[in-house]
């Protein structure tokens, strides 16, 4: 006798006709203890409520709608803040920042790179003059020197804390776009302390 056998592997349920797996009853034997299931030798178990007293209860709504709102707009600024460090940089090493370089550098096309500076320009942070590149407004300048001093805030954090220097280099151009002041306050005192100790 051969009765079909219902197995779970990955998420998938599968059917096999493999003689012979039934009782005398026709029916695929299974018995109930503690929680779990057992089918065919193969032991299921049921969701553990382990994981759920684990987890951290859910932030008041307005909380939550307030932290993804933050994330979403960090995001929307931080390919502009790309742009004016970059900017900033190239300026400063090579005295010109042309959008054939800025797209190289910051890995993307070079209509992106024109959509992007363009606004930039309707952001008051930077203009552009043909054949002689893109420049920073003084709004512009004055963002460039709070993302690099940011960036470098970052690094020395992650540094700190043991990070190699390239990861720690790649890690903090994420990170920076989304640490608040309160953070960055914080991060600063931590370098301040760890300064302290070593000379103690």
């Amino acid at each position: 006798m051969s009765c079909p056998v219902f197995a779970s592997t990955a998420g998938l349920s599968q059917i096999s006709d493999k003689p012979p797996t039934c009782n005398v009853a026709g029916r695929a034997p299974w018995s109930r203890s503690f929680g779990r299931i057992r089918l065919e030798g193969a032991e299921l178990r049921k969701p553990s409520t382990d994981r759920a007293k684990s987890m951290q209860p859910l932030p008041a709504e307005q909380t939550q709608a307030r932290r993804f709102g933050k994330a979403r707009s960090a995001r929307s600024t931080a390919v502009l803040e790309d742009y004016v460090e970059l900017i900033s940089d190239l300026l400063g090493t090579t005295g010109e920042a042309r959008p054939t370089d800025i797209a190289r550098r910051l890995g993307v096309s070079h209509p992106t790179a024109i959509d992007t500076i363009a606004r930039l320009k309707r952001e008051d942070l930077v203009t552009a003059r043909p054949y002689r590149g893109v420049f920073l407004t003084e709004k512009g300048e004055t963002l460039a020197k709070r993302v690099r001093a940011r960036h470098r805030l970052v690094v020395d954090v992650l540094l700190a804390l043991g990070v190699p220097q390239e990861a720690a280099e790649g890690d903090a151009e994420g990170i920076e776009h989304h640490v608040s002041d309160v953070t960055l306050k914080a991060f600063a005192e931590f370098l301040r302390d760890a300064k302290d100790r070593r000379k103690a």
